[in-house]
């Protein structure tokens, strides 16, 4: 069968699914701007065209206390109820208009404290805003489902905590529980008894691992600590050599664990040189369950339109190659069996076949 080519107007038409993007990483620049001014805190530019111009350079800068200054900002105008009703609405709203009809939006309760809620009700005001935005999108004809992981931060002592919010909020839009934060010199096993509670509960679970750090990353997350994907993985590819996998890889393929994989974010923290040369594409190639992501749409200036654009350009990517990773990303989401196939069944294929 001849590959379907693929241009920017079918890329916008494509149905996408996300299950690695942070909401503090992908805020509006203009609500940055209101929002600071709101609470009086200082930005490099008030400028909202500059402002997002300003979150690329630093993340492209290579210097890790410019790209922690860049969560610095958004995180500034997500200490109180309006900062998060309305940064997650219009996630929402965002994620439609990009054409994503299922994603999973994760962010750290704890780093929203500082204006005075507790954990528990940033939760709540986060998932409040979640469903008015999802509210919206869907009277406006552009259905999205949006699930929340919760993130432990990994290098701090809330972690429990998180994943007992996770327990508690299973039934309120919480679909699972992430660590995030620095990888290299946290071990996921530092957690291990967070992962141990999860599992009691069957609330499921993915790991950063794989970035920062190596394979000792990846082993941990997932024969210690028993995650159930990982989050990005880029270094998995240290364990194949000349397409031969070695245990490790082979037991991530060969069990189909997801690996949330995000080029142009890995680009920026180092972990590959172009997206010609991302691992995505060898890893896909190699039968791994590969799913694509933005991991932080303002901070990378991206979005999944985009990142599909820069796979089909320099990566050599067909549409149906998309749909793979399409389908991968529903396969593997954290919501149950019948929703996630009739997300594939009566939403992605037919949009795909349209397409083609």
């Amino acid at each position: 069968m001849t590959a379907t080519r693929v241009d920017s107007a079918l890329l916008r038409r494509l149905p996408k699914a996300v299950l690695h993007d942070h909401l503090d990483g992908g805020l509006r620049p203009a609500t940055v701007v209101d929002l600071a001014a709101a609470v009086g805190h200082t930005l490099p530019t008030t400028d909202p065209d500059e402002l997002a111009a300003w979150y690329v350079e630093a993340a492209n800068s290579g210097d890790l206390v410019r790209y922690i200054a860049t969560f610095e900002h958004t995180l500034a105008v997500m200490q109180n109820r309006e900062g998060l009703l309305r940064v997650a609405e219009e996630y929402v709203l965002d994620l439609a208009a990009d054409g994503v009809v299922y994603a999973e939006v994760r962010y750290a309760p704890e780093l929203n404290t500082r204006g005075g809620l507790s954990m528990s009700e940033v939760v709540e005001t986060v998932q409040e805003g979640l469903a008015a935005g999802m509210a919206k999108a869907a009277a406006a004809g552009t259905p999205v489902r949006v699930g929340t992981l919760l993130c432990g931060m990994r290098m701090f002592d809330r972690v429990r905590e998180a994943a007992d919010l996770a327990v508690a909020h299973r039934d309120a839009g919480v679909v699972g529980f992430d660590i995030a934060g620095a990888e290299d010199g946290f071990p996921p096993a530092d957690h291990l008894a967070a992962f141990e509670h999860l599992r009691r509960e069957s609330v499921p679970f993915t790991i950063h691992a794989g970035e920062a750090h190596g394979l000792p990353s990846i082993h941990q997350a997932l024969q210690v600590c028993g995650a159930q994907r990982i989050g990005h993985g880029v270094r998995i590819t240290e364990d194949i050599v000349d397409g031969k996998l070695g245990r490790l890889a082979g037991w991530v393929r060969d069990r189909r664990i997801p690996l949330e994989m995000c080029p142009t974010s890995n680009l920026q923290t180092g972990c590959a040189r172009s997206i010609g040369e991302h691992p995505i594409t060898a890893l896909k190639d190699l039968g791994f369950r590969v799913t694509l992501n933005t991991d932080n749409r303002l901070v990378s200036g991206t979005t999944m339109t985009r990142e599909m654009s820069l796979l089909v350009e320099e990566a050599g990517w067909t549409v149906e190659d998309l749909r793979t990773v399409t389908v991968n990303a529903l396969k593997s989401a954290f919501i149950p069996f019948d929703e996630r196939r009739a997300l594939i069944d009566d939403v992605v294929l037919p949009g795909y076949a349209a397409a083609l």
